[in-house]
């Protein structure tokens, strides 16, 4: 069994698999694989591996391992992460812009709010953020670079929330900064462009019958697990109009969820953050 980021499911899986199986915690933060091996200290039957769910073909094969029963992915920043407050993953308290899951890569949010060009930004604010406002928060920032570079998440907040009109935050409640640091954490992890070929390689690991799970919290995410899915299944992928089928689509094996999991009222009463989680599966021919 494969596990990639929320160590919070680890107990629970390491249990289930007790003495019979191997657990494979894959974890691009160091600090959460350290808390990971505190808290499941009791068992002996873990690998603890630092490096990114986009690499699992080469963590595997590293272990020497072929195939495996099953795979989790638990997509997007931790808990752990956003409480951490020299993290800088949150708005609603001052802190270095940092946003780096993996401390030691060199690409920071500080980087990236400081020295992109206006367009660049104002697309990522748009695109991973969804952000209505994007070209105007763009704009504000690259003037205020202009006398002081930006360097806290307190000074980006202020920034964002003077770009936005206060009569649509009213109306749409929510914090103004909300969309943006979504997009600039993204940008900061490239949380998306590799998601499809992750998913894609994660199924070709898996043996007959075993099942790939993934957790999801924001629709990019949610969008792009959701098409590798379907590729998977085979879906023809021809231009409409061609006599014969020429893409080659394979059947690699089956959507067990039509629909997402949702988190059920009281999962979401016990942890508010997981109010936007989906779950999808699929299982392997």
């Amino acid at each position: 069994m494969v596990q990639c980021g929320g160590a919070g499911h680890s107990y629970h899986i390491a249990r289930r698999l007790s003495k019979r199986g191997l657990l494979i915690g894959i974890d691009r933060d160091k600090e959460a694989i350290e808390v990971a091996k505190e808290r499941l200290k009791e068992f002996d039957n873990i690998q603890y591996v630092h490096g990114n769910h986009d690499d699992i073909k080469e963590v595997i094969k590293k272990l020497n391992i072929d195939k495996v029963d099953g795979i989790l992915l638990d997509l997007g920043v931790s808990s752990y992460q956003i409480d951490e407050k020299t993290r800088g993953f949150t708005y609603m308290q001052s802190a270095p812009l940092d946003m780096r899951m993996d401390k030691s890569q060199d690409l920071t949010a500080e980087y990236i709010i400081n020295n992109y060009k206006e367009e660049e930004l104002a697309r990522i604010i748009y695109e991973y953020g969804e952000e209505k406002f994007s070209r105007r928060i763009a704009k504000n920032i690259c003037e205020y670079r202009k006398r002081e570079k930006i360097t806290t998440t307190e000074k980006l907040v202020e920034i964002i929330e003077k770009s936005i009109p206060k009569m649509y935050n009213e109306k749409n409640q929510g914090h103004p900064a909300k969309r943006t640091f979504q997009a600039i954490r993204i940008e900061v992890n490239d949380e998306i462009k590799p998601l499809y070929n992750t998913v894609m390689n994660s199924i070709e690991l898996l043996k007959s019958k075993g099942r790939l799970c993934i957790i999801t919290f924001h629709s990019l995410e949610d969008r792009s697990v959701k098409q590798a899915y379907i590729d998977a299944t085979g879906r023809c992928i021809c231009p409409p109009g061609l006599p014969y089928c020429v893409c080659g689509q394979k059947k690699l094996g089956k959507i067990i969820t039509k629909k997402p999991i949702l988190p059920t009222e009281e999962e979401i009463k016990n942890n508010s953050r997981s109010k936007s989680a989906k779950l999808r599966v699929f299982e392997k021919l």
